[in-house]
């Protein structure tokens, strides 16, 4: 049994763009869930892993890591997986294609903060989904546009994926989840398909992780 462990939950973006991390890297891993829509992330066992309350944990090489973003760079620098250019200035462009969603989308659809939005209104009618909505498609739309600066060949950023597939694919996945509009977004769309068809993000899906 592996060494290499994951503490996850099967519908969590960041979780899910770890998971394709490792499977670019290569390294089995043991999956752990962390049922968030049954409050597990708040147990005392989860909180000494990760004070934050949060997914994804992993435990590799003697360390315990948390932030998915930097549990990707771990990877990325442990194991050279060329998920962003070398060059700087290539490379401070393709962090922030990433970022776009990483940092300014996925944090305001996170379950919780949809959950407190939900609350906050009382239940109003079309909660979540109209939150999800009014986030994740001007997101997407800002994203498709700053693609125009890249070749998608067949990627975001090239001829491999790099830390914007990682991010964008599970955003995705969320989009389809609340019916959000995308069709309108054609770079976005071939990238998906590009993608889907990639053995280490197929194996990443939360389809394929949910609990049995």
């Amino acid at each position: 049994m592996s060494g290499v462990v994951l503490y996850d939950y099967w519908r969590s973006s960041a979780s899910y763009r770890v998971r394709i991390a490792l499977n670019l890297a290569g390294i089995n891993y043991r999956a752990v869930s962390i049922d968030l829509s049954a409050g597990e992330q708040r147990s005392g066992g989860h909180l000494a892993r990760n004070p934050q309350r949060l997914v994804p944990v992993l435990e590799i090489d003697g360390l315990r890591l948390t932030q998915s973003l930097a549990i990707i760079d771990y990877l990325d620098q442990t194991r050279g997986l060329g998920l962003l250019p070398a060059e700087p200035a290539a490379r401070a462009h393709a962090l922030a294609l990433a970022q776009s969603i990483a940092v300014d989308v996925h944090p305001v659809c996170n379950l919780s903060v949809a959950q407190f939005a939900t609350a906050l209104s009382n239940g109003a009618e079309g909660m979540p989904g109209d939150w999800m909505r009014h986030y994740i498609r001007p997101g997407l739309l800002a994203f498709e546009a700053l693609l125009e600066g890249f070749e998608q060949a067949p990627y975001c950023t090239g001829t491999k994926p790099g830390l914007a597939d990682l991010c964008l694919v599970p955003q995705m996945y969320n989009a389809r989840r609340w019916d959000v509009d995308l069709s309108d977004l054609p770079r976005i769309l071939d990238v998906e398909v590009a993608c889907a068809g990639h053995t280490a993000f197929a194996a990443a899906h939360p389809d394929t992780n949910a609990p049995t």
